[in-house]
This record gives C-alpha cells, sequence and structure tokens, in this order.
C-alpha cells in the first residue's frame, strides 16, 4: 500500500509540474527522466537476452517447455487478433469522418522505408554486440534462443554447468539491480509524467481527429478493461489482484511508451506481487514483449483503415477482415520500442502507394496513443503469462 501511495504522489506532482510549466522544476523532471531512460536501456536487453537464456538452459527439460510455448503462441494469436477486431468494430460503430481540406495539410512525417524482406534479413545479426548495442529485440532475442539451445546441447557436463552457474549469476546480479530501480522508481514517474504533461500543453490539432482519436482510445480500453479482464475470470484469476500486482509496471510502460524497456519492471511485479514462477515469467515475458502487441494491432488497422479513407479508396467489409488479419500479423512482427507501431503503419501504407500527409496530423497525437497501446501491450503481456502460470501449476 506505500508504494501505491508513493506512485500516487509521484504522478500528481509529475502531473502538476507538466501543467503549471515551471522551467526550474520542468528541467529537473526532463533530467530524471533521461536517467531513469537510459537506466532502463542499459538494463533491458541484457535482461530480456538472460532471461530467455535461462529459461532455455534451466526450465527447459521435460513437458513444461513445450506446454508453455504452445499456450504462449496460442494466447498471443488470439489476444492480437482479438484486440485488431475490437478496433474494427468501433471503427464501424463510430464512423470516423474525413479530415477536411487533407490535401492542403503539410508535414514531415518519418517513414521507415525498409522493406518486410530486409526487415527479416535485418532480424539476423552480423554483429552480437551490435544487436544488443542497437536495441534489436527480434536480433536478441533470436541469439538468446540459439545460445540458449547450444548450451542445452552441450556434451561435457562439467563444462555445461559451470557456463549455466555463470549465467545464472549474471542473471540474478541483473534482477538485484532491477529490485533497487523498483525502489526508486517513483523518482522515475515523476520525471516520466512531468515530461508527458509537457507535451500535451504544446497544443495538438485535434479538429477532424476526435472520433480518429475515440476509436483507438476505446479500442484499448475495450480490450484492456473487458476483455482481458473477463478473460482472467474465466480462467479462475482474479483481474482485480492481476492488475494491482502489475500496477508499477504499467505505471512504467503508460510513461516510458516502450514494453521492453519496461521488462525488467514487469518480470519483477509479477514474480514478487503475484508469484509467477521464474520458468514461466523469465520465459513468456521476454517472448510476449516482441510478439503480443494488442494495442499495436489496435493502431495498425484504425489507421490503416482511417488514412485510406480519406483518400477515397472503398472500405467494405472484406478491407476490414482482410485488415484484421493484416495487423495482427503486423504487430505480432512488431518491436516493443516507442513509435514502432507509426513506421509500421507508414511501411504498410507507403507499400500501398497511399499519400501521408495525414500520418503528419496523427503524429502530435500519437505521443498519447503509443502510451496506452504500450500499457495495454504490458497488460496483455501480464494476462498471458498469469494464463500459462495457472496452467503449468495446475
Amino acid at each position: 500500500m506505500k508504494k501505491l501511495y508513493m506512485y500516487g504522489l509521484s504522478i500528481i506532482a509529475g502531473l502538476a509540474s507538466g501543467y503549471f510549466n515551471i522551467p526550474v522544476v520542468l528541467d529537473i523532471a526532463k533530467f530524471i527522466s533521461e536517467i531513469f531512460i537510459r537506466i532502463f536501456k542499459c538494463i533491458s536487453m541484457p535482461v530480456v537476452s538472460l532471461s530467455v537464456i535461462v529459461a532455455l538452459v534451466c526450465y527447459g527439460e521435460g513437458k513444461d517447455t513445450s506446454k508453455i510455448w504452445k499456450k504462449a503462441l496460442q494466447y498471443t494469436g488470439l489476444t492480437t487478433i482479438v484486440a485488431a477486431s475490437v478496433a474494427a468494430v468501433l471503427y464501424l460503430v463510430f464512423n470516423p469522418p474525413s479530415v477536411p481540406h487533407l490535401s492542403g495539410s503539410t508535414s514531415n512525417v518519418p517513414v521507415s522505408d525498409t522493406g518486410y524482406a530486409q526487415y527479416f534479413l535485418e532480424i539476423i545479426p552480423d554483429s552480437i554486440s551490435k544487436a544488443f548495442i542497437d536495441h534489436k529485440v527480434l536480433s536478441v532475442l533470436l541469439i538468446s534462443v540459439i545460445l540458449g539451445f547450444a548450451i542445452r546441447y552441450i556434451t561435457e557436463q562439467k563444462i555445461k554447468d559451470t557456463l549455466t552457474s555463470c549465467i545464472q549469476g549474471i542473471h540474478s546480479a541483473f534482477f538485484a539491480i532491477t529490485k533497487f530501480i523498483v525502489k526508486i522508481l517513483p523518482f522515475g514517474m515523476f520525471g516520466f509524467v512531468s515530461v508527458s504533461m509537457q507535451e500535451l500543453n504544446h497544443g495538438m490539432n485535434l479538429q477532424g481527429m476526435g472520433k480518429y482519436f475515440l476509436v483507438i482510445t476505446c479500442a484499448n480500453l475495450v480490450q484492456g478493461l473487458i476483455v482481458l479482464p473477463t478473460w482472467l475470470l474465466l480462467k479462475g484469476i482474479n483481474p482485480l489482484k492481476a492488475f494491482k500486482g502489475m500496477a508499477p509496471a504499467l505505471s512504467v510502460a503508460l510513461f516510458s511508451k516502450s514494453s521492453s524497456g519496461a521488462l525488467p519492471v514487469t518480470i519483477h511485479a509479477a514474480e514478487q506481487n503475484l508469484d509467477v514462477q521464474q520458468k514461466v515469467s523469465r520465459f513468456v515475458f521476454p517472448l510476449c514483449t516482441t510478439i503480443n502487441m494488442n494495442g499495436c494491432a489496435a493502431f495498425i488497422f484504425t489507421t490503416v483503415i482511417y488514412v485510406m479513407q480519406n483518400y477515397g479508396v472503398m472500405i467494405d467489409y472484406l478491407t476490414i477482415i482482410t485488415w484484421i488479419v493484416i495487423a495482427s500479423l503486423a504487430a505480432i512482427g512488431n518491436a516493443g520500442v516507442p513509435m514502432g507501431c507509426f513506421f509500421l503503419s507508414a511501411s504498410l501504407l507507403s507499400s500501398m502507394n497511399i499519400p501521408m500527409p495525414l500520418l503528419g496530423i496523427i503524429l502530435p497525437i500519437y505521443s498519447v496513443i503509443d502510451m496506452l497501446e504500450t500499457a495495454l501491450n504490458v497488460w496483455s503481456d501480464s494476462c498471458v503469462t498469469l494464463v500459462i502460470n495457472k496452467h503449468i501449476k495446475d
């Protein structure tokens, strides 16, 4: 309870700092925010890698590993498709109007020109260290999976045991660091909230975009507050207890806008607050951080359909069903980094030769959207992990 009070006070102080726009306080908040962002970037990739390696090496024997893999992939695909479907239903209900005078809109929209073939090629790293330095989550995950399986197949037992003990020791050291970060996290929350509030105060042109924004917001809220809790209830898990236990991780995800960056806190919260087994949390969370993107699926579907509509593309039921599938697959292939979904949406539109000035109007409000969808991604990861943990226990 004391932790919740600390988080609450930090968020209130951050909101006040950003709203009143006091230069000295904001400078301090930005400095604190930058410190914590650097800390998360520093430890996130090692934690991803070590968690996967330890899971494969130490918890990879027997039927549990196969069961965890199958359940993780099954639930990831299910929740992601449902998220895109919720967005589709809400889009039909709210029917967002086109933006007036769109032809006059001009903007500098950052667009990733990487095609899917090249994107797949870049997953295979040409340097192990570069994959970690560039924070390429998929590359790091690939390296870790290969290394984890390689260690399991070492025939010299003494060498295998020594290497396993070394990796476990480093892994434990990083989680000791994580525990310390969790204790001082309220200071980071103050910085994150202050910076986010200041961004909102800089003015966002929502004219003609209200219903588009409403669709994405409601899609995230419906998935996060209705669909996933209902699923937990059906599986015999208390959603309120789960939400309370994962609150620190959800707060970090909300304001850092990076599910990968929030991963250390996510794993710690699940293990310490909800008694999730290490063999589940340290295997499923890194996997889900890469492939379980409920918020991203909702954003990709809504954004691509909305932009296509604004440029005269006929949106019928077949188009909607097709894009539910495409958005789900694209979201699964998206990395858990800030603005990842925005770039992916831009790439999809570019591949269809759809003009993208409208993305320049969406860009100013994407900061808020990114916060919501990242929090949803981490909450979905948590729900998948809790359900799998219950299956393993049963």
